[in-house]
Order: C-alpha cells, then structure tokens, then sequence
C-alpha cells in the first residue's frame, strides 16, 4: 500500500515535470532543463564518477578539461529529458535530422531483414533508430525497466512511435519468454534498436579505452546464433538545438567453427566503434554510468 502510494506521488512528479516542459515550444524548454542539469546534477555522486570514468579512459585530459566534458555531459542529458517529453512534436520536425550515410539505408529500403543495431548512450540515443523507420523497417527496441510502473508505461507510450514492433524490457520478470519474442521478431524481419554501452557483469570482458571491461553479449549472440545482420549507431546532436546527426556502420560478423569466440571477436569490435565515436565527442556521451568495478579506479587521480 504505501510502496503503490510513494509509485503514484512519484508519478504525478514526473507529470507535473513534463506538463511545464510541454507548456514551453521545444528549443525553450531544452534550453531550460539544460541549465536545470548544469546546476543540479554535479552536486550529485554521479559528479564524481563521471570525472573518474574520464580520468580513467582519458588520461591525457587534464582535470580543468575533464570538468569542461562533464559539464557539456550534463548539458546534454538536460536536453535529452525534454525532448523525451516533446518526443512526439520532435519527430513531426524532419528537417531537424541529418542522416550522415545514406546510402546505407537506401540499400535495404524495404527489405530491411533482420537486423541489430547496437548503440551508445550519446546525443539523444532515444531517436537514432528513426531513420529505420523511413525505409519501411518494423522496428523493435530494448529498454532498461524502470521500477515504477507508472512511470514506466509513461515512458513506454512516449517511445512507442519509434518502436512499432514493440518494446521489450531487459530487466523484466519473463526472462526467457522476452528473450524468445526477441529472437522471433529478428528472425520474421524485424530490426531491434538496443543500447550496448551499459557494464553487464554476466557479459565478456573485452577491451574499452585501454582497460577490461564487462560488456553485454547481447548484440553479438543475435547477429551470430540468430543470422541477423549487425550494425552499430549513434546520434549526434548538432550544437545547442534538437538538431541531429545519425549514422550506422555495418559490421562483419564472424562465423568460424566457435562460435562463442565469434560473440566475443564481435563485441570487442562493438565496443571499438563505441569509443572511436565517444573519442571524437566526448562530452555527448554519458560518462556518469558505471563502466568499471569502482576498485578499478584505485589509484586513478583527478
């Protein structure tokens, strides 16, 4: 009773936060949370761990550099949160999204097939599976379960119009049966869009800026045991508005006599194209996220 009771007061939170941003035309109310993030988030822990992901991966930052990244990190994310609760005005603008190689898309119009796409939190991660949507792909996608139901389905609505092919929740109670629908959606055709930058501690170990990490096998098991084709995407976003930039690269996958050496080939490959990305914009990807066991940063100054 009181857990249901704490879930709808943090509901009718999250409503009232996105009535005031919907209240404001888009680039407003981007501009605002933006400043709202600047403030808050660097007087949380994820501050810290934030520098240290940066020191750990970059060293050759110095802090005053590191601190410029996350606090660009932080306008970033700022604006992201608004554009999820104007995700529906957003997309009815084309003209503010580029597609950097097209005729990568122009090749399977249509005929898209089965296809994973692996992606990075970078940008604004929740719309780089739209241009999918603009060659006739039926797109599915994979989301973390938020706690909250409420909010949950909340979040759930806003996505669904960039997912026709449904949403499928990594941390759900199903296990199994999600995993099943999954692989039934990529086999009958369907494209899934999944975010592959998290640490999994049940994944492989493969390099990720010069050190071990934990990285999801995910992507790789469904292009190597389901025969799906493999890519990795990212959105960039294009100055200080909700203007964007998104590519995807196609990726080989590896079919020898081991297969589980295959998934692992292939997510170190993965998580390659990740970093050489985050290289190039570094404060557009969320360095606030656990990446590494905190032991791995003993000795690790800022």
């Amino acid at each position: 009773m009181f857990l249901d009771l704490r879930q709808r007061l943090e509901y009718g939170a999250v409503l009232a936060i996105a009535a005031i941003v919907r209240a404001m035309p888009l680039d407003m109310a981007t501009a605002f949370s933006a400043r709202a993030w600047r403030f808050l988030a660097p007087k949380t822990h994820r501050q810290a761990r934030a520098l240290r992901n940066l020191a750990k991966a970059m060293p050759e930052t110095t802090h005053a550099e590191r601190e410029a990244i996350v606090d660009e990190m932080w306008d970033n994310l700022g604006r992201v949160m608004a554009e999820t609760f104007q995700l529906d005005r957003l997309l009815k603008d084309p003209s503010r999204f580029a597609i950097e190689n097209p005729e990568l898309l122009d090749r399977y119009r249509n005929e898209m097939g089965p296809l994973v796409v692996a992606a990075p939190h970078m940008g604004n991660w929740e719309i780089a599976i739209l241009p999918l949507l603009t060659i006739g792909a039926n797109t599915a996608g994979v989301y973390r379960l938020v706690e909250n139901p409420y909010v949950d389905r909340y979040i759930r609505n806003k996505r669904a119009q960039l997912y026709p092919g449904g949403l499928f929740a990594s941390k759900s109670n199903e296990g199994l049966a999600t995993i099943m629908r999954i692989a039934t959606h990529v086999r009958s055709g369907g494209a899934l869009g999944m975010l592959a930058d998290l640490a999994d501690w049940h994944g492989v170990q493969v390099p990720f800026f010069g050190h071990p990490m934990w990285a999801t096998v995910a992507p790789a098991w469904l292009a190597r045991r389901a025969g799906t084709r493999l890519a990795v995407g990212r959105c960039i976003r294009i100055g200080k508005e909700s203007r964007f930039s998104i590519a995807f690269k196609e990726l080989e996958v590896p079919r020898t006599g081991d297969a589980n050496e295959d998934i692992k080939v292939l997510t170190a490959t993965i998580q390659r194209e990740f970093e050489a990305w985050i290289r190039e914009h570094p404060s557009q990807w969320m360095w606030s996220n656990k990446r590494w066991p905190e032991a791995a940063f003993e000795g690790v100054h800022h």
